[in-house]
């Protein structure tokens, strides 16, 4: 069930070692879903409760220790052998008194990693402040350093495989956003659109199925999209109603990511405006990326443009993403924004977003992006002007339209393979 061949999962294991030399540890304890993934291949709905990755910079194979019930899990998905797969019973399982960190702890004195330089993944969604204060009583000799994305920085630069499923997550993104603009209409409900975004997602393409991503659909409606991060509700949908949705396809794991905006049967005319800077904006930036420049210069890029039309944003242009868990598809590293000066390389992948959220309406259209040798390309292949939905009781409004009312894009978007 591999999806890597095992050199690459070595290779991978390399350069996180590196990595912890650098950051001076020699025992690395990984909590965070995506990076065990990254490094092993482990892929299970199981990090509700506590498991550990032991990555030990003298030994080849790690050591996946978790619930006894996921341990059939990591044997099916992973390259371990049987020997590096340990299960604590559950008993330890949101008990009040025993606790996983305290089985990990007993493990780790057992193989005579106690008295190590520990380094811990602090500020991830799945390390508790219980699980710190159970690992540092379990182990009072060991000395524990913060290495909370050691192993996402190894993750930034993506192999050709890795590039090969975000691309086929963006085909499947097409297809997501394509039943988001032919479901919402006059009288349908926010939640079927949901409905429709999700079906899309799972489904995939007649050559490959979906993965459940990391974000729900985020559609808010009219005065609501201020709010970028609302979801849905069982609201029907009426003439002059615009929503922004922030979608995703993803592929073993792998996501690409993208927003657009659209109203149904007529925008206001604060709307069109915006629509305008920030396609004019996107299209600006995404020209000026390259390899060798600096994340910092690239929010610069969007920042000049914008504001020759009056506009500014404060918040981040956009972040590096890849393969992720819930509840985020981002890789908490590079950050278009002003001071970080990360240099771009290669095969980098990121999520390009130029939203601008004002006090009573936003617009969203974003970009999953790849760094190539001299530019950068497209992930997925949607058109970036605001969409206009003619709906199907009115007459004379913008859409290209097949006969039973369902949306064409007007540029080529292959919804097939």
């Amino acid at each position: 069930m591999l999806l890597f061949p095992k050199e690459e999962f070595l290779t991978r294991m390399n350069y996180t070692k590196q990595k912890m030399l650098e950051y001076g540890v020699e025992v690395l304890l990984i909590s965070n879903p995506s990076n065990m993934n990254y490094l092993t291949g482990y892929n299970a709905w199981s990090f509700y409760v506590h498991q550990i990755l032991v990555v030990m910079i003298d030994e080849e194979q790690p050591i996946w220790i978790g619930r006894e019930m996921d341990a059939h899990s990591a044997k099916v998905t992973t390259w371990l052998d049987t020997n590096h797969i340990i299960s604590y019973p559950d008993e330890f399982v949101q008990s009040s008194i025993k606790h996983p960190m305290d089985f990990v702890a007993n493990i780790l004195e057992e193989i005579g990693q106690g008295n190590r330089k520990i380094g811990l993944e602090m500020d991830a969604f799945y390390f508790t402040a219980m699980c710190y204060e159970r690992i540092v009583h379990g182990l009072p000799n060991a000395e524990f350093k913060n290495t909370s994305t050691l192993v996402n920085w190894v993750r930034v630069v993506k192999s050709d495989r890795e590039i090969e499923c975000m691309k086929k997550a963006g085909r499947i993104l097409e297809n997501a956003m394509k039943a988001a603009y032919d479901t919402a209409d006059v009288g349908v409900r926010e939640n079927d659109v949901a409905a429709a975004i999700y079906q899309a997602q799972i489904s995939g393409t007649p050559d490959y199925g979906g993965d459940y991503t990391s974000i729900v659909p985020m559609i808010p409606t009219s005065e609501n999209t201020a709010s970028p991060h609302l979801t849905w509700t069982d609201r029907r949908y009426k003439y002059g109603d615009y929503l922004t949705i922030e979608i995703a396809g993803c592929y073993n794991r792998y996501h690409t990511p993208m927003a657009r905006t659209m109203a149904i049967g007529e925008a206001p005319g604060k709307v069109e405006e915006l629509a305008e800077v920030v396609v004019e904006g996107i299209e600006t930036t995404i020209d000026a990326i390259k390899p060798g420049i600096t994340a910092e210069e690239v929010e610069a890029v969007w920042s000049r443009s914008i504001a020759k039309r009056g506009f500014f944003k404060e918040s981040r242009l956009g972040y590096s993403i890849g393969l992720s868990y819930p509840p985020d598809w981002g890789e908490h590293t590079i950050s278009f924004r002003k001071g970080d000066r990360t240099l771009l390389q290669p095969n980098m992948t990121f999520h390009l977003m130029p939203g601008i959220w004002l006090d009573d309406y936003g617009v969203e259209i974003t970009e999953s992006i790849r760094i190539t040798e001299s530019g950068c390309e497209l992930l997925a292949d949607v058109p970036k002007d605001l969409f206009i939905k003619k709906p199907a009781s009115y007459s004379g409004l913008s859409l290209v339209e097949t006969p039973d009312n369902q949306v064409e894009f007007p540029k080529k978007a292959d919804f097939s393979s």
